[in-house]
């Protein structure tokens, strides 16, 4: 197993919840790992603010306008960081061919309910809380999965339910469920670390 800290890189559109918890981690000793950049697609991010000070580099690239340009700017980042797993914390953007091609199975997402029933291009927040209130059944959750070229699709690591209780609505379902995604994130993590859990195709145990 190697034994330099796992270097992190994330992604987060919005506050980065995640993101937050496991650098709150990294801080405490808890976690053998170093975060070295977060990217937001929005200036505006929450996320930035708090990498920046957490003591991480910040960027802002955005990605309406040229996805093409944004992806190189992005993959070019990212590999000159030297990230060894790139993490989305709330990251509302596809990713482009350069990033995925550059970090094969070492980008991770937590998604908020059950894959592959709930997921999908379209189905974030709120959404999949309302589909899975919809469809009556007796379980959500959320499932951490390698990124891949479509929405929500590449290989499940870590699966964690979450019961949908009587009377629940979107709302308090979607309540639970987030409440429990950066613990989740953290402690995958911290298996990703100790080696119980191995990345597809990423090769990560080798570095």
């Amino acid at each position: 197993m190697n034994t330099q800290p796992l270097r992190l890189a994330f992604l987060a559109s919005r506050n980065g919840s995640s993101m937050r918890a496991i650098l709150s981690a990294i801080a405490a000793g808890e976690l053998a790992a170093e975060g070295v950049i977060a990217v937001s697609n929005n200036r505006q991010a929450p996320a930035l603010e708090a990498a920046r000070a957490a003591g991480l580099a910040s960027l802002c690239i955005p990605t309406r306008g040229d996805p093409e340009a944004a992806d190189a700017q992005l993959a070019n980042a990212l590999t000159e960081a030297r990230a060894d797993l790139v993490i989305l914390s709330g990251y509302l953007r596809r990713l482009g061919p350069k990033v995925l091609a550059a970090f094969p199975g070492r980008i991770l997402n937590i998604h908020p309910g059950p894959l592959p029933q709930f997921g999908g291009e379209g189905m974030y927040g709120a959404r999949v809380h309302e589909a899975v209130i919809a469809a009556g059944v007796s379980e959500s959750g959320a499932v951490i999965h390698v990124v891949d070229g479509d929405y929500d699709h590449g290989p499940a690591i870590a699966r964690l339910s979450v019961p949908v209780e009587p009377g629940d609505t979107p709302e308090t379902l979607g309540q639970r469920v987030t409440a429990l995604e950066p613990g989740f994130y953290l402690t995958t993590l911290k298996a990703i670390v100790a080696g119980d859990i191995g990345l597809p195709g990423a090769g990560q145990a080798d570095r």
